[in-house]
């Protein structure tokens, strides 16, 4: 198989000029509100230049690559990748992790459009150096990073990936009621919601959490001010959960309120929820699995790990 036969999917992302333009059909309503608001506008133009630049650039390399499609990231639910795909993602470091949970293995680039505005954890390449990290994947010759993923199954089949963190939930602020269960340990529960993070995640979501919960434990009882949140290795072969806000009373209890999710001891809940249950990934709150009353998730590490091109 020649290199160049490989296909190369690129995912894409709207900006946030395009978002605004989405939502208020013109450019002089969308002006409006942001400068209605205080904002600079001028921000997202350029924002806007930057990413039609290094997409241009992106492009042209595809196609002195050879084959190729483009796919924006609101259709990834549905998009079906080859098992030789490559998967090359152009945004924020959000998009990477996005453009990872629905692939098994395929290697996944990550290029920053505008480095300048971006730190780009995931994010270690460039339009320009494309074709030539293009080159050096396809013929084994590129490194890359195992990133360990988590994985929400339900009573129903239903499945769903994580590459940083899980939230099962409510949609609205109101309490989420649920059974919990790990190792033998099942309790019911009231709280504002679970987050479980994997290796990748632990130094988002799950650290703010454990953050804060040191925070106000230092301040009510002299908490060891020097304990420091660590975070786990990307590939790190368990989970990390923790119960956001757990109230405790006589029918919700708030012992199993932190630990460590493994493959051979899951996470298992059941939602008591009547309405607005969820369970949604990397943040991505449109992209959910209704977790309502009556329906068992079971949490773990997902069999595939993501391959992130370094």
């Amino acid at each position: 198989m020649n290199m160049e036969s490989r296909k190369v999917v690129l995912v894409t992302r709207r900006t946030r000029y395009e978002d605004l333009i989405a939502r208020h059909h013109t450019l002089a309503q969308a002006k409006f509100y942001i400068e209605h608001l205080g904002a600079d506008f001028s921000d997202y133009l350029a924002e806007h230049a930057a990413y039609a630049r290094s997409l241009d650039l992106t492009v042209r390399a595809l196609e002195d690559w050879g084959r190729y499609q483009i796919v924006d990231r609101s259709y990834l639910p549905n998009f079906i990748f080859a098992p030789d795909d490559i998967v090359v993602a152009l945004g924020q470091d959000g998009l990477v992790a996005n453009a990872m949970k629905y692939l098994d293995g395929q290697p996944l680039i990550g290029l920053n459009p505008e480095l300048s505005r971006w730190d780009g954890v995931l994010l270690p390449f460039e339009p320009p150096g494309l074709r030539t990290v293009l080159t050096d994947v396809a013929s084994g010759r590129r490194p890359t990073k195992a990133v360990t993923m988590a994985e929400a199954r339900l009573s129903d089949g239903q499945v769903l990936r994580a590459v940083n963190d899980l939230f099962v939930g409510p949609r609205s602020h109101s309490s989420a009621l649920y059974e919990i269960e790990l190792g033998g340990h099942r309790e019911s529960q009231s709280s504002s919601g679970i987050i479980v993070s994997t290796g990748l995640g632990s130094t988002a979501w799950i650290k703010s959490v454990v953050t804060g919960s040191i925070g106000v434990m230092q301040a009510v009882q002299g908490f060891n001010p020097n304990f420091r949140y660590q975070p786990q290795p990307w590939d790190s072969p368990q989970l990390t959960f923790a119960v956001r806000e757990p109230f405790p009373s006589r029918a919700s209890k708030t012992e199993l309120v932190f630990g460590h999710v493994s493959a051979g001891q899951p996470l298992r809940l059941r939602s008591r929820m009547p309405e607005n249950g969820v369970i949604f990934s990397d943040g991505m709150e449109d992209d959910y699995l209704r977790f309502t009353a009556g329906m068992e998730a079971t949490v773990t590490i997902a069999a595939t790990q993501g391959c992130l091109v370094v």
